[in-house]
């Protein structure tokens, strides 16, 4: 098994990017001191510090200019000069040298959220996608994804399930991703948009994977493929199908409710791993400090 030399990092979606009052004072997530514990400032403590080039591609997106200014301006509050927008938005964008190059000369990529099936519909079998998936394998290389970009980021990937009716076998609807990590299936906005269900029930039809449910302004460090670091501010859930007793999603028709014995559920939060191939939870990975709030 080829151990990658790159760290994944996925994301919940709406990651804490700072809030500019008019007097231009940065006021951060009402339970997460933006400047010391944001996700973003651990992308580039990750991919090398503030001078590291990080290219940001916004394909997912529907409002891909919008989001690019809002991660350009996110970034530029904790230091970061060198960062680039990718606006890719068909298959023939992927070929140009433009693009190619910045890829090759990045330290991070970071995927945006949006539409999942974009990204695979738009990267799937491109050069493009080729050259990201070896300098992760060979490369001290970051690749993130927020929302959207996170869910792409395995080799399993939901495209399309209503939360409630994610308990009716059929209604999540799975895919290839663009398979930066094997053996997992990402779910993201987790608890803001009730997603266990479909989450559970991706993990009941691939019991061989493990299920990440990130919540929002939360996410997992992966390094080696295989630990992972609860990072941000809110929760990270794991499901875990590999005691899976009883099932019956297999033998039901499509709109009948599933019923699935002994699915095994962690609750991860920041400083919390682990371990995906030996399924383990660890309870300190990383050394923790309370998150704070001030009050005038």
């Amino acid at each position: 098994m080829l151990i990658p030399k790159g760290k994944l990092i996925v994301i919940g979606g709406a990651e804490d990017k700072g809030i500019v009052a008019q007097n231009g004072e940065i006021i951060g997530h009402p339970n997460l001191n933006f400047i010391e514990l944001g996700i973003l400032r651990r992308i580039v403590e990750e991919a090398g510090g503030p001078a590291a080039r990080i290219e940001v591609i916004t394909t997912a997106s529907m409002i891909p200019y919008e989001v690019g200014n809002n991660y350009m301006n996110a970034f530029g509050k904790i230091g970061c000069t060198n960062i680039g927008i990718m606006h890719i938005r068909n298959r023939e964008d992927t070929m140009k040298g433009e693009y190619l190059d910045a890829i090759q000369k990045a330290d991070c990529v970071l995927f945006s959220g949006g539409n999942q099936l974009r990204l695979t519909s738009v990267f799937g079998g491109k050069e493009f996608l080729s050259i990201l998936q070896h300098r992760f394998r060979t490369e001290n290389f970051v690749v993130a994804g927020t929302s959207a970009g996170a869910m792409a980021m395995s080799n399993t990937m939901i495209y399309e399930g209503n939360a409630t009716k994610a308990h009716l076998k059929g209604e999540v609807k799975i895919t290839t991703g663009l398979s930066f990590m094997d053996n997992v299936i990402i779910d993201s906005h987790f608890e803001k948009r009730g997603r266990f269900g479909r989450l559970a029930q991706a993990v009941a039809s691939n019991p061989s994977c493990i299920g990440i449910g990130l919540g929002e302004d939360t996410g997992m460090l992966v390094t080696e493929g295989n630990q992972m670091e609860a990072i941000g501010s809110g929760l990270v859930m794991i499901i875990d199908g590999h005691e899976i007793g009883y099932s019956n999603i297999a033998d039901i028709p499509e709109g009948n409710p599933i019923s699935v014995e002994k699915i095994i559920v962690h609750l991860c939060a920041k400083g919390n791993g682990y371990l995906r191939r030996e399924r383990k939870f660890i309870e300190a990975l990383a050394p923790t400090t309370p998150i704070m709030q001030d009050f005038d």
